[in-house]
């Protein structure tokens, strides 16, 4: 069996076979980096009680964040490589490179090596989440991009979730979730050698422009300047709301006077309503348009946590509010992505897929961090949420923004991102 190195479209070729394994292997990406969103945290309690390394809380916090240093990075090294040797070629490599340094973390010797293995990984993970959207994104048509780049991401969602999983059964022998992951990537990245086609807009794009190099600066012309500030304002507030709901959400609603019980529970009803709102957020974007829907989704959010910072005596209207807020919070944050993918012309897609996640990956470094400082400052409630409602605000503003289409008008035929 020959690999894939190039694509065709269905109509020409017959390969809507390949279009399915696209689908697929991209949204199994996606789900790998959803594990690894929570395994560290899942594995923590256990690192410290345990004494590993002589890890302390401090080196747990720094790991976190380099972790997520390292993602921020990859993700933005990675567009400009992509759209000047192909998403698949950078795909796969990313996948082959934290799959290699996760599966080395359980050897790590010092807990300086343990930071340094979990950075690398990082490089390579942020690296796949924009590849898999703008591959996705280029394999639907242009009405369907809002629903490609939705779908992609309960993925994220579901490896969350199985991460949370495999962890209550694992119990202190943590260092099964890191071998399963980087086996799991290792399988991943062999089945997408042979299986995963090129972009079929990458290579038109190639053509016509040659492979020269994709600089940043190409974001900064004046097509695209508008666009590319309203993205990177809205997918950092984007993402600092996700990282910092599921980072304190528990705590904040503890410290609201819910038990215990109540205030996890409520992580997973926001994660619940995530995945819905994925679904949901898609279909409607593709229907009624991204700009739209987007800042709807974002005008929404901004009530949801408005009442989150009301104690609520009702368990079940606590969880409609809950439910409704992970709906409309994550979902609007994606959008932002749908929203890039749909704007850019293919030859810079990759790039400002790129630059919007790895500026939103400070968000999600910022945002944690605010709400812990709110937290022990003993006014997590409900100050927590109105700092999360005033975030929402600026990322309603920032799309506000947003062109409604692409300015530059020898780019790529695409929709309007409406």
């Amino acid at each position: 069996m020959t690999p894939v190195t190039s694509s065709h479209t269905p109509a020409q070729t017959g390969t809507a076979g390949y279009d399915a394994w696209t689908m697929i292997l991209c949204w199994i990406t996606v789900m790998l980096e959803g594990y690894d969103l929570v395994v560290l945290g899942a594995i923590i309690p256990t690192l410290l009680k345990t004494h590993h390394l002589g890890m302390t809380a401090g080196d747990a916090t720094t790991i976190a964040t380099l972790s997520l240093v390292g993602v921020a990075i990859g993700a933005v090294a990675v567009g400009p490589l992509a759209d000047r040797l192909g998403r698949r070629y950078l795909l796969i490599g990313s996948v082959m490179l934290f799959s290699l340094f996760t599966v080395l973390v359980p050897l790590a010797g010092s807990v300086t090596m343990f930071a340094v293995l979990r950075l690398i990984a990082g490089l390579g993970l942020g690296a796949c989440m924009p590849v898999s959207l703008t591959m996705m994104a280029e394999h639907m048509p242009a009405g369907q991009r809002a629903r490609a780049s939705t779908l992609t991401m309960t993925g994220y969602h579901t490896g969350a979730v199985i991460t949370s999983l495999l962890a209550l059964q694992v119990t202190d022998n943590w260092e099964i979730l890191f071998y399963v992951l980087g086996v799991a990537g290792f399988v991943v990245a062999a089945v997408q050698w042979f299986r995963l086609p090129e972009s079929e807009a990458f290579v038109r794009a190639k053509e016509a422009h040659g492979s020269q190099r994709v600089p940043y600066t190409e974001l900064l012309k004046s097509a695209y300047l508008r666009a590319g500030i309203g993205i990177w304002v809205a997918s950092f507030m984007g993402l600092l709301l996700v990282y910092g709901l599921n980072t304190w959400l528990p705590k904040l609603m503890n410290d609201a006077g819910y038990p215990v019980p109540t205030a996890v529970t409520q992580l997973l009803v926001l994660n619940i309503g995530g995945v819905v709102g994925l679904v949901f957020g898609g279909f409607v974007a593709d229907r009624r348009g991204i700009k739209g829907t987007t800042l709807g989704w974002f005008g929404v959010s901004v009530v949801m946590l408005t009442c989150l910072s009301v104690k609520m005596e009702s368990d079940t209207l606590l969880n409609l509010v809950v439910f409704l807020t992970g709906m409309f919070v994550f979902s609007a944050q994606v959008l932002v992505y749908a929203y890039v993918t749909n704007f850019y012309p293919a030859s810079i897609r990759s790039t400002a897929l790129g630059s919007a996640s790895g500026i939103g990956r400070i968000g999600s470094i910022v945002g944690p961090s605010i709400t812990g400082a709110l937290v022990t400052a003993g006014i997590g409630h409900p100050w927590g949420f109105y700092f999360f409602a005033v975030v929402a605000i600026l990322g309603f503003l920032a799309v506000l923004t947003l062109p409604r289409r692409a300015e530059n008008p020898q780019a790529e035929a695409i929709a309007p991102a409406a």
